[in-house]
């Protein structure tokens, strides 16, 4: 097996933790690439070869390559999607950060991650993505997102009347600040903070949140992921921003834009003792009140 490594970066109070991961690594015979610049950040404090093999983009990582190890918080995570795109290749994130939904192994389980990658003991997880279409180009050959994708007003700007669709016809006009269309894996996330529902992972829906809209009667909405959202929007400014996840792009007010569910699926990691519950109890410290 070959393992990818993927980190944005790491600060010296973890360095021991990156030292224990490598360490493991070798001692299971393990093949590993590195992304360049976390390699020339390392090198010399994990005492890696210079000739350890690495990579910078999608087409580097080569057929062989099983899993991508994201050493980080969700927002690291969320890098890694974006950075693997369609191929098919499982993403195991190692929380470095703070929460963690999404890099839900953490630090105090590395050598037990390592072992389930050796022994091929981990369990995989389809998520579903969502996918971005507008009538100018964004995002490049990267318009898909795992989390979100959010339309907001820029700055100080007054807030937005986004006219929504479901499919061609007419759902709404949101006055709001914006709109988040989430996955089933990013309900816990921004759609999470602005008031939308938990969904679990495999439900097959979206979740559309408005964020902090004018009128108390809108709140959020799940509909399925076979539907396509499309959007008109009007704004005081020229200008509106569009994100998916932690990218995001200036655009005119008059663009055009639908999402639907993106054509792949990308593989998460967990190790076969841990799920979605037990990490909704974890990071919601849920069923732990002292007075029950």
């Amino acid at each position: 097996m070959t393992i990818a490594v993927y980190s944005r970066g790491i600060d010296q109070l973890q360095l021991e933790d990156v030292r224990t991961f490598f360490r493991e690594l070798d001692a299971y015979g393990l093949r590993y690439t590195v992304f360049r610049p976390f390699f020339e950040e390392i090198k010399a404090a994990m005492g890696l070869s210079a000739d350890t093999r690495v990579f910078e983009q999608t087409a580097d990582l080569s057929a062989d390559v099983e899993c991508i190890v994201s050493l980080g918080g969700d927002g690291t995570l969320l890098d890694t999607v974006a950075l693997i795109m369609d191929k098919p290749i499982a993403i195991m994130g190692i929380n470095f950060g703070r929460l963690g939904f999404l890099s839900s192994i953490g630090r105090d389980n590395l050598r037990l991650a390592i072992k389930s990658l050796a022994l091929r003991t981990y369990v995989t997880e389809q998520r579903t993505l969502v996918h971005l279409d507008a009538d100018v180009p964004l995002f490049g050959d990267k318009p898909f997102g795992l989390n979100e994708f959010a339309i907001h007003k820029r700055d100080t700007a007054s807030m937005l009347k986004i006219h929504t669709y479901i499919n061609g016809e007419f759902l709404n006009v949101y006055w709001a600040d914006g709109l988040v269309v989430a996955t089933p894996t990013g309900s816990t996330g921004y759609s999470l903070s602005c008031g939308g529902p938990i969904v679990f992972p495999d439900s097959g829906n979206f979740v559309i949140t408005p964020v902090a809209p004018h009128h108390l009667n809108m709140r959020s909405l799940v509909v399925n992921d076979e539907d396509i959202i499309s959007f008109e929007i009007e704004s005081r400014s020229d200008d509106i921003i569009c994100a998916l996840d932690s990218r995001k792009e200036i655009v005119t007010k008059n663009v055009s834009l639908a999402v639907k569910k993106e054509s792949f699926t990308i593989s998460l990691v967990r190790l076969s003792e841990n799920n979605f519950l037990q990490t909704l109890q974890t990071k919601l410290i849920w069923g732990l009140d002292r007075r029950n």
